[in-house]
């Protein structure tokens, strides 16, 4: 059994800020790419942000300069720092994590999502 679970939503000002974080727990044996993706009203779910295991980040064109993705793999968290926010933003947002688990005397691999959280920037 794995868990992705959010947190860190809410409601911002234009231009706030706000810190997301999600954590992976149960049987994990490791954690490849961590990502962030969002999901507007009447809108299809869009990446964000990723990062791969070794630190390399990949950004959505919208965010760059605005939002930083890190995180902890002794913690198995990945956070997601957003900056200047705009209504624009105003979205769910949600951990997704490609990782490795043993099962039945093999490595294999999967893809979860979280549960998201509520984003909601407006003055």
């Amino acid at each position: 059994q794995v868990q992705l679970v959010e947190s860190g939503g809410g409601l911002v000002q234009p231009g706030g800020s706000l810190r997301l974080s999600c954590v992976a727990s149960g049987s994990i044996l490791s954690i490849n790419t961590m990502g962030w993706y969002r999901q507007a009203p009447g809108k299809q779910r869009e990446l964000v942000a990723q990062i791969t295991s070794g630190g390399s980040t990949n950004y959505a064109d919208s965010v760059k300069g605005r939002f930083t993705i890190s995180r902890d793999n002794a913690k198995n968290t990945v956070y997601l720092q957003m900056n200047s926010l705009k209504p624009d933003d105003t979205a769910v947002y949600y951990c997704n994590a490609d990782l490795r688990r043993y099962i039945t005397f093999a490595v294999r691999a999967y893809n979860y999502w979280g549960q998201g959280t509520k984003v909601t920037v407006s003055s």
